[in-house]
């Protein structure tokens, strides 16, 4: 039996394997909790997948501080990208940590620095003005997303500081620390472990007459976050299914894989970025009958990837320390 075979099928038999799902943090506003994670018991693949912007629970009183709430919220969500997720978990025995909690609230994948000041009530923390740690949240896109072109600002008024503190308490550090907490088990389990951060993009643009723009672009901050094969062999494997690929531009990844990617302690961590044109119907809001083959093709590259991750673990330090 070959290894590619051997994960498949015990990832097959994963399924009967019981999975706990457990809620954690909180969304402040809501009764509901800020996200998701599910894991199977014997852990049966090295793997976390991560969707950290397909979170749709909307407070109330958050959506009436929204200007052009429906058209922000759509072009905030990486729509649906969360359905996937469950769809590529399901089908591979991967761990899975999805967010409820929705970006328009409080961004996943920023630093609790990266925020833009003028729509909080309060002055600024002088050491993170003007820093390169809030570079994102001054175009808009901070920890709080302030702008959006086309829609311009998008709160009708400032939020509390006590609100972006709850946030940050309820929805932030609770997700960071499942996410590492995660992470350093299936580490423990397997000598190494990788996170799938799973995101969503809008269609890109040709570049010239003829150009197949990528549908997914695999981002490894530039091989700062992962072991290089393995963006080797996400690259690899999504060409065999003949799709366009990209390797880090235009999405290298963010904080997430800045903050978890630690190749040396095991810990490797991917962005993957799926365009939304490819499993969504053409106003990009619905799913498409293509989702589950789009589904279909990424659960094959987290087997293959499962693979490698494995292999980087065997007889590692780490592998020892959990035997």
């Amino acid at each position: 039996m070959t290894a590619r075979r051997g994960w498949l099928t015990l990832a097959a038999m994963s399924a009967a394997s019981p999975r706990t799902v457990r809620s954690g943090g909180s969304i402040p506003g809501s009764k509901e909790a800020a996200f998701a994670l599910s894991v199977h018991s014997d852990a049966p693949i090295p793997v976390l997948i991560a969707a950290p912007h397909g979170g749709r629970s909307y407070p109330p009183d958050l959506v009436q501080r929204m200007r052009h709430a429906e058209d922000a919220k759509l072009r905030l969500e990486d729509r649906l990208v969360d359905r996937l997720a469950e769809i590529v978990a399901e089908q591979t025995g991967a761990a899975l940590l999805v967010a409820r909690a929705p970006r328009a609230m409080l961004d996943l994948n920023r630093s609790v620095d990266d925020i833009d000041w003028s729509v909080v009530d309060g002055s600024a923390p002088r050491s993170v003005r003007h820093s390169l740690t809030n570079r994102r949240a001054r175009g808009g896109l901070g920890l709080v997303p302030s702008r959006l072109a086309g829609i311009g600002d998008l709160w009708t008024g400032r939020i509390e500081q006590a609100d972006l503190e709850a946030r940050v308490d309820g929805i932030h550090r609770p997700y960071h620390r499942a996410l590492a907490e995660t992470l350093e088990s299936l580490r423990d389990r397997w000598g190494a472990a990788l996170l799938v951060d799973l995101h969503s993009m809008p269609p890109l643009q040709p570049r010239h007459p003829g150009h197949r723009p990528a549908e997914f672009v695999i981002g490894d901050r530039f091989g700062a976050s992962c072991d290089p094969a393995l963006s080797s062999v996400a690259l690899a494997y999504l060409e065999r299914q003949g799709r366009p690929i990209a390797h880090n531009r235009p999405y290298a990844g963010g904080f997430v894989l800045d903050r978890h990617g630690a190749a040396a302690r095991g810990i490797h961590a991917m962005q993957v970025e799926v365009c939304r044109s490819t499993y969504l119907d053409r106003h990009l809001r619905e799913p498409s009958a293509n989702l589950p083959h789009v589904a279909g093709v990424l659960a094959g590259m987290v087997r293959e990837l499962a693979d490698q991750v494995a292999a980087l673990g065997r007889g590692s330090a780490f592998a020892l320390a959990a035997e």
